[in-house]
């Protein structure tokens, strides 16, 4: 058994694989929280690690770190130890050494461990003997069955439960981590590697969650009166409440606070994320289009992967695609621990002496290239009706489920995994490359035509749809159509 471990501070999660189809471990804190996200408490001579740590935050914000796998060395934090400062890989240890000692409750201890670093360890070979000399000093002293350490990005391209990918394209790998986003360029030749990097410090999840928290405080105030920053507990609870908006999935969520006098609720749309986060997103889309010129690269001709984390990014996803980014890919949660547990049982070796350890940014395009997306196509079947002309379609109709075209300007339709308005059905995995754009223009509905434009700059051909017009889309010896209805209640 084999397992990976993803250092994102973000939250630490870990992969087993027996050689199959890895699976995510849920490692549970001494409280049953399931979460492991960066933060450690120092309460007394005791500490406290994960979520327990955070959830006080805002409470005792100058007994609560969260920055020390970010800045992991032997420099001093503000928290004492008994004698002098604890330093910051003190404190990594501290938080590693307990998440190991409940991930031992959780699984047999295995064979092999891989670990996926962040892209910043690697980033240069000053940094990375550093940061890598104390990870190999952790895990020696914690006795982990340490075998590789490989780059974050390059490992998440690896994991079986991901999207396919084309690997003739080169990918741009963009994660959020608590203090930072990390975008990292990947090529697939004979081996899938790294080759370009960016780290993008106060674009982390910290600083997004902290905003989107003071805007949703300050609308709060108008409607009730009623300042949550006043006090540390409420600055606390309206944060969790914040936190818990941001990583869900409703469209309509309320908040609620309740003092000894009364309680008081504020409802809101999940869609006003989108402007409270307006600015953190325009600064993340400017330095992936930077960073993709500098590497002389055009949106249209590479994919973009997406993290879990990076997915929820308000607004992402829409103005990629608004840049020329139409090849997207979301990965699944834990996919850096994932692609790491593959990795370990194919790629390395027990080590007795953890200074052999390798640290790789590129592996043999084999585990990559076998994502290769199936062919796919889709055709205009026009409708036979009389007379005309027809009226305008309200839904698309879906193996029988219909999606209402109502208040929207545009729609995608792909493979699950992508994030399309209208998912494909699961036959159509292996199709990654599967989506097609459907735009209202000037009160009527067109399909732009998926294939490539002829010329450098041009725009894509654009098919007039109607009502009873259906899109047959094909993959292999799987067929679904998509019907355009319209539905008079519906107006």
């Amino acid at each position: 058994m084999t397992q990976g471990l993803e250092l994102c501070d973000a939250n630490l999660q870990v992969a087993v694989s027996n050689g199959s189809q890895p699976t995510l471990l849920q490692v549970t804190a001494e409280d049953g929280a399931p979460g492991w996200p960066g933060y450690v408490l120092r309460e007394n001579n005791a500490f406290i690690c994960g979520q327990a740590a955070e959830d006080v935050w805002l409470i005792r914000p100058r007994n609560v770190i969260h920055s020390f796998w970010s800045k992991l060395s032997l420099e001093p934090t503000a928290l004492a130890g008994e004698s002098r400062p604890l330093s910051y890989s003190e404190i990594a240890y501290t938080f590693l050494r307990r998440f190991s000692e409940r991930l031992r409750t959780s699984s047999p201890s295995p064979v092999r461990m891989a670990l996926a670093a962040p892209g910043a360890y690697l980033r240069d070979s000053t940094v990375a003997e550093e940061k890598i000399g104390l990870l190999l000093g952790m895990a020696a002293d914690l006795k982990l069955p340490l075998c590789g350490i490989l780059d974050l990005a390059t490992a998440s391209l690896c994991d079986p439960r991901a999207p396919r990918f084309n690997p003739a394209r080169p990918v741009l790998h963009l994660d959020l981590h608590l203090h930072a986003a990390e975008l990292s360029l990947l090529v697939s030749g004979e081996r899938l590697e790294r080759r370009g990097f960016l780290h993008l410090p106060g674009s982390g999840l910290v600083t997004l969650l902290k905003h989107l928290s003071g805007t949703m405080a300050n609308r709060f105030l108008r409607q009730t009166s009623f300042d949550v920053m006043a006090d540390g507990r409420t600055e606390q609870l309206f944060y969790n409440q914040t936190k818990s908006l941001f990583y869900g999935n409703e469209a309509d969520f309320v908040y609620q606070i309740n003092t000894a006098k009364r309680g008081y609720e504020l409802p809101v749309k999940r869609d006003s994320l989108g402007a409270d986060a307006q600015a953190f997103t325009e600064a993340l889309l400017k330095s992936i289009l930077a960073f993709a010129e500098e590497n002389h690269l055009r949106p249209g001709l590479c994919a973009i992967a997406l993290s879990e984390r990076a997915s929820r990014v308000p607004l992402l996803e829409g103005r990629l695609r608004a840049a020329g980014f139409v090849r997207i890919l979301h990965l699944p949660a834990g996919a850096a621990a994932a692609g790491a547990a593959q990795l370990a049982g194919a790629l390395f070796t027990t080590r007795a002496d953890l200074a052999d350890v390798p640290v790789v940014t590129a592996v043999p395009a084999e585990f990559a290239a076998r994502r290769v997306s199936a062919p796919w196509d889709v055709h205009v079947q026009k409708a036979r009706v009389t007379p005309l002309p027809h009226p305008p379609p309200t839904h698309l109709v879906l193996e029988g489920v219909g999606l209402s075209l109502a208040g929207r300007e545009r729609v995608t339709i792909g493979t699950q995994g992508q994030g399309a308005t209208l998912p494909l059905p699961e036959s159509f995995n292996p199709a990654t490359s599967c989506c097609i754009v459907l735009e209202r223009a000037a009160g009527h509905w067109q399909l732009e035509d998926p294939a490539p434009a002829e010329a450098a700059g041009e725009r894509r051909a654009r098919i007039d749809v109607a009502t009873g017009d259906r899109l047959v889309f094909r993959t292999g010896n799987h067929t679904v159509d998509v019907l355009l209805a319209h539905c008079p209640a519906a107006n």
